[in-house]
This record gives structure tokens, C-alpha cells and sequence, in this order.
């Protein structure tokens, strides 16, 4: 007996509806609630506590390394003085409550007790299996954490697993494509699907004048044209990292196999355009706007 093969970009397309729901944590207001009550009240001081604190209370050179497009004075600036604040501990347990909080008030408590939801978190656990540790330390020190009982929570974990799993792959990929943070995210930003260059200086520490030099960095190597725009050169160097991407990300979807796969994008799909139609994230957030 023969197993279907799993469609090239069916993986990829995966990942965006379960990453869609894990970042709408991000920009919840119930993320800063529940740091704030445990006294993490700058809301940079809150995205690198909740994301870094998987890993323990490391220092500012282990969380620029694992997130890459951070400027590292940023991080140096809150990084490791949060923990002097709220353990790790402390914050696993908020970013809980407030990923709780978030998708029951995205999705309404319906959705949350569905048997769909559950369903989703059984194939998204499933293909988290087949994930590997080596060189992905985001997913690696995320995989050391217990899978949460109840379905909405433990679909958010496995979505989490899934996406810091691909994006460990990712930078990989940008590395050996000679993309350094800032670039990638430039060029992230050219393709239309990246975030708005204001978002990126905002949350990553960035000046506009860094972001300009970068974009003559890129222009000096046939990747984008005057209007910045990407040039076919640059366009076939980010198909060739996306492709590379999918290639070290292939693993989970190929052990949930094509039909689960399918099941769960369908699921996922639903669910990240209920919290999309109920506001999860700011209007300009994608796309070239001006800084």
C-alpha cells in the first residue's frame, strides 16, 4: 500500500493559520494585563520575557541569537533585568492566562469547547511529534514545556511548538542566504506580506537610518531596485529561502500525512479568521508603509 505524498507547499500553508492564532497573543491586551500584574509593564519588556522565557533566565546574547532580527542593544536594555522582575516561571504562567483569555474572547467560549477544537489540537500535537530539537533552540526549549490539559490551550501549544520549530529552520535559511536580521526583514517587508517598516523599528529597536542602509546594502547587491521594490533577483532569493524553509520544516506534516494535514488547515483557517474578523491585529501592521 502506497502513501499519498504530502503537496509541496501544504506544510507552509499550514503553518500560516497556526501561526496566525499564536501571535494573536502578541498584540492582546490581556498579554499586558496579566504581565503587568506581575510588574512587566513596558510592553518590549513583555515580548522578550514572554518568548525567552522558555529557555530560563538567560542573558541579552541567547535571546538576539535565538530571535535574530532584534537589535541586540534593544535587548540588552531589558534583557536579563526582566527576570530581576518576574521569574520565567512567573511569566509561563501569565502568558497562559493570557492566551486563555485571548482566544476565548477572539473565538467566543462556543468555539473553545468545540469538538473541532479539540480536534485541531490532537492533529497539531500529532504533527509536533515529528519535530526535531537539533539547531532549533526556540523550539527545543518550547518542547520542554507541558502540554496544557484543556484543548484551546494545548491547540495554542502545539501551534507554538509548530511555528518556532519552522522559524528556527527559517533563520537557518536567511544565514545561508546572507541575509543578516535587519536584511530579512527588509526584504520580508518588499514582498508585501511583511511587517509595516514602522513596526519593525518599533519593536525591533531599529533606527529608520539602519533601515535605510540596510536597504542600500540590498540595492548594492541586485536585490532591490531604486523604489525598493524587489528586482527578479531578489524575488527568486527569497522563493529559494521560503523553499529551503519548507524543506527543513517538512518533517511534522509528512508524519500527520496529507489528509491530516488538510483537516487541520481547514480547522486552523477558521479559526485564525474568527480572530482575524474580531480585531487580533492592528489594521497597519503589514505592509510598506512609511516608518
Amino acid at each position: 500500500m502506497t502513501t499519498a505524498a504530502l503537496e509541496p507547499r501544504a506544510g507552509r500553508r499550514c503553518h500560516t493559520v497556526l501561526n496566525s492564532l499564536h501571535a494573536t497573543h502578541y498584540f492582546s491586551p490581556d498579554l499586558g494585563r496579566e504581565l503587568g500584574a506581575i510588574g512587566l509593564t513596558d510592553p518590549r519588556a513583555v515580548n522578550f520575557a514572554v518568548r525567552a522565557a522558555a529557555f530560563g533566565p538567560v542573558g541579552a546574547g541567547a535571546v538576539t541569537a535565538a530571535f535574530y532580527n532584534y537589535k541586540y542593544e534593544l535587548v540588552a536594555r531589558y534583557v536579563p533585568a526582566v527576570w530581576e522582575t518576574a521569574t520565567p516561571g512567573q511569566v509561563l504562567a501569565a502568558r497562559t492566562r493570557a492566551v486563555d483569555a485571548t482566544l476565548r474572547r477572539l473565538l467566543g467560549e462556543k468555539a473553545v469547547a468545540s469538538a473541532e477544537m479539540a480536534e485541531a489540537a490532537r492533529l497539531a500535537l500529532r504533527a509536533a511529534e515529528a519535530c526535531s530539537r537539533g539547531a532549533r533552540p526556540l523550539y527545543s526549549a518550547h518542547a520542554d514545556l507541558p502540554v496544557p490539559e484543556e484543548p484551546h490551550l494545548a491547540y495554542w501549544h502545539a501551534a507554538t511548538l509548530l511555528r518556532e520549530h519552522r522559524g528556527d529552520g527559517h533563520l537557518a535559511a536567511l544565514m545561508s542566504a546572507g541575509l543578516d536580521g535587519l536584511e530579512a526583514m527588509v526584504t520580508h517587508t518588499a514582498t508585501g506580506k511583511g511587517m509595516a517598516p514602522k513596526w519593525v523599528c518599533a519593536t525591533r529597536g531599529w533606527s529608520r537610518e539602519e533601515w535605510d542602509a540596510a536597504t542600500d546594502r540590498l540595492r548594492g547587491r541586485g536585490l532591490l531596485d531604486a523604489s525598493g521594490d524587489l528586482t527578479e533577483g531578489g524575488a527568486a532569493l527569497r522563493g529559494e529561502i521560503e523553499d529551503e524553509t519548507d524543506r527543513l520544516d517538512r518533517a511534522p506534516y509528512e508524519h500527520l500525512g496529507p489528509q491530516g494535514v488538510a483537516r487541520l488547515t481547514e480547522l486552523g483557517g477558521v479559526f485564525a479568521q474568527a480572530a482575524l474578523g474580531a480585531g487580533a491585529f492592528p489594521a497597519d501592521l503589514i505592509g510598506r508603509g512609511d516608518a
